[in-house]
């Protein structure tokens, strides 16, 4: 059954998760991740989808981990939808990526340096699943009209939009989050990633920063102002994360925090 975004906004008045590992580092702790996501989420009846790259193709150092392999990250990952029964969101780079990687995936995440790739952008929406379109942090919310518009014009509905941080100087981001107004009205779910945001990318030392401290207040902020969704990497070691383990929840505090989140939503609805 081809997963439309449209059915998770639907199912109950909560947000819902994106959320999973930055990449796949190797079977056992994909699984156990996506294991204790899934138990949390289903407890919760909150709506989950599981997300992890099968390769990082943008990383600050030569030296960074890119992944284990194309083939056998996304082998692990039709295992875990299998196994779990959850919805596959994973990055693609390239037009050609596309269309294999939508033999595995649900939904087809365009990163936010790429959100202006004309080529990309039509390429995952012709392969008729979902596409969350991830804002860039050099773009205005108003500017992303035009990434959604690319993707509907291929007679593709199924779109998310993700805020994920603006540029702020050169090694910080900030959220804006008077830009939700403006892309709620291009008429998809509107997500924010609660831990790209707080990245301090460009450091001198070729590994981007975070402020994973602040996670907790910038996932509040996000439900009391009306986001569909939430996207947060987590990962059980983040400080031994292979990549972005700088701004990742610890998993142990995932349910807490969801908790928390939830009686927000419950308040505001």
């Amino acid at each position: 059954m081809e997963f439309k975004v449209e059915d998770i906004i639907s199912k109950n008045d909560n947000f819902f998760l994106i959320a999973g590992p930055c990449v796949v580092e190797n079977e056992e702790i994909t699984k156990t991740i996506a294991e204790e996501l899934k138990s949390i989420c289903d407890n919760l009846e909150l709506p989950f989808l599981f997300k992890a790259s099968y390769k990082k193709a943008n990383r600050s150092s030569l030296s960074s981990f890119t992944g284990i392999g194309n083939d056998e990250a996304l082998e692990i990952l039709r295992k875990v939808k299998d196994e779990f029964s959850v919805p596959i969101v994973t990055d693609i780079h390239s037009a050609e990526e596309a269309v294999w990687a939508a033999n595995v995936a649900d939904v087809l995440q365009i990163p936010a340096f790429l959100c202006r790739q004309t080529d990309l952008l039509l390429a995952a929406a012709k392969t008729g699943k979902c596409v969350n379109v991830k804002k860039g942090q050099f773009m205005s919310p108003e500017a992303m009209r035009f990434a959604v518009e690319k993707i509907k014009n291929s007679n593709n509905n199924n779109v998310m939009i993700t805020e994920r941080g603006t540029s702020f100087g050169y090694t910080d981001l900030v959220v804006d989050f008077r830009g939700i107004k403006a892309m709620k009205e291009f008429g998809c779910p509107i997500v924010l990633d609660c831990t790209h945001s707080l990245q301090q990318p460009n450091q001198t030392s070729g590994v981007t920063g975070g402020r994973p401290d602040l996670i907790e207040i910038i996932a509040k902020a996000g439900v009391a102002v009306g986001f569909d969704g939430l996207f947060m990497e987590t990962h059980p070691d983040p400080k031994n994360a292979l990549s972005d383990g700088a701004n990742m929840l610890p998993l142990a505090q995932m349910k807490e925090l969801l908790e928390k989140l939830l009686r927000i939503r419950k308040a505001i609805i």
